[in-house]
C-alpha cells in the first residue's frame, strides 16, 4: 500500500459564506492574496475579502454563468468568460469593463493567462481554444482539433505552453510557436476531462480529472499514476498547493485531500447523497494556506490546516 511521502496536517472548515444564494462556478485570487473573485451562475462576479469573508464588490456584465476568471499580475486587471460567449477585461480601479474579446461562437467554459499575462486563452463549446492579445484584443491563434467542448485549460512558462481537456475525453498539448494542433494527444480518459491542474513546485507534472484522476509528465505526456476516489465519483475540480496537497471535489459533494507524490488520500470529507450538494469548483490561495470550495448548495466553504485534528 502506498505511504505518505511527507506528513500532512488535516484541514478544517473554519468559515461558511452563506446568503448570496448563488452557485459559484469559477475562482481566482488577487496578486497580493488578500481577496478572491467568484464568478457565479447569474453572470455576476463577487470580490471577497479573504481574511473576513466579506463581499467587497459585485460586478455585473455577463448574461450567463461565469465559467472562467483570472487575475493579472498587473495591478487592477481581471478577466472573465461565460456561457454567454463573452470574454471581458475588467479595470478593478474603475470597476468596469474596458475590453471585450469577440470570436467564440458559443459558451466559454475555461480561461487562463499566459506569457507574463500578455495573452489570454479561452476554450468553449465551439470545440476550439482561442489565444488573444490582451492589449490589442486581436485573436492571435485558433487551436482546433478537439471534437467536443473544451472544458479545461492550463498554461505554463515552457513548451508545451498550453494543455486543454475536452468532453471528447482527450487532452491536447499545444505548441504556440507554430499554432500547431495535435502536438500531442492523450487518450487515457473515458469521459469528459473536466479539470486540469499544474504542480507549480514540480512543473514537469500535471493532473486531469474525470471519473478518475490521472497524473502525467511534461513534455512527453507520460502517464505516471492513476488515482481513484472511493466511492468512485465524477471529479469536477482539482487543485494542488505549494506543499504537495492535492484537493479534489466531486459531483456527490465529497472533498478529498491527497498527498501529491504518493496519491494517498489522507483526508476525506463526505458530501451529502443529494446531488444538489455537488462541488463545482475549488482553489487554493496563492500561499496554499487556504482552500476555497464552492458547490451547488450555493455556499462558499473556506478551509485551513488544523494541527489539532
Amino acid at each position: 500500500m502506498p505511504q505518505l511521502s511527507v506528513p500532512h496536517t488535516n484541514w478544517k472548515l473554519y468559515r461558511l459564506i452563506t446568503g448570496n444564494g448563488l452557485e459559484v462556478r469559477s475562482l481566482a485570487f488577487g496578486p497580493n492574496n488578500s481577496w478572491f473573485c467568484a464568478g457565479s451562475e447569474d453572470g455576476s462576479i463577487r470580490i471577497i475579502d479573504l481574511a473576513s469573508g466579506r463581499i467587497k464588490l459585485t460586478l455585473t456584465g455577463h448574461i450567463g454563468q461565469v465559467r472562467g476568471v483570472a487575475v493579472s499580475s498587473r495591478p487592477n486587471y481581471m478577466y472573465s468568460a461565460g456561457l454567454d460567449g463573452q470574454v471581458k477585461c475588467w479595470d478593478l480601479e474603475q470597476n468596469k469593463v474596458i475590453r471585450n474579446y469577440d470570436g467564440h461562437l458559443s459558451g466559454i467554459y475555461c480561461l487562463s493567462l499566459l506569457r507574463d499575462d500578455n495573452y489570454l486563452i479561452t476554450g468553449g463549446r465551439d470545440c476550439v481554444s482561442r489565444v488573444w492579445d490582451v492589449r490589442t484584443r486581436n485573436q492571435e491563434l485558433v487551436l482546433s482539433g478537439h471534437t467536443g467542448t473544451v472544458c479545461s485549460v492550463l498554461t505554463r512558462g515552457s513548451d508545451p505552453e498550453v494543455v486543454t481537456g475536452s468532453n471528447d475525453s482527450t487532452i491536447k498539448f499545444w505548441d504556440l510557436r507554430y499554432g500547431k494542433s495535435d502536438f500531442l494527444t492523450l487518450t487515457h480518459h473515458k469521459k469528459t476531462v473536466r479539470a486540469l491542474a499544474l504542480n507549480l513546485t514540480e512543473k514537469d507534472c500535471f493532473v486531469s480529472a474525470s471519473n478518475e484522476i490521472k497524473k502525467f509528465s511534461f513534455p512527453n505526456g507520460e502517464f505516471l499514476q492513476n488515482i481513484v476516489p472511493e466511492p468512485e465519483a465524477i471529479t469536477n475540480a482539482i487543485d494542488i498547493s505549494n506543499d504537495g496537497v492535492m484537493a479534489s471535489g466531486s459531483h456527490d459533494g465529497s472533498l478529498n485531500l491527497w498527498d501529491w507524490r504518493s496519491g494517498v488520500n489522507f483526508q476525506k470529507m463526505p458530501g451529502l447523497l443529494d446531488s444538489e450538494a455537488g462541488i463545482c469548483t475549488l482553489s487554493f490561495d496563492r500561499m496554499g494556506s487556504r482552500l476555497i470550495v464552492c458547490g451547488t448548495d450555493r455556499m462558499i466553504q473556506m478551509w485551513k490546516p488544523d494541527p489539532e485534528i
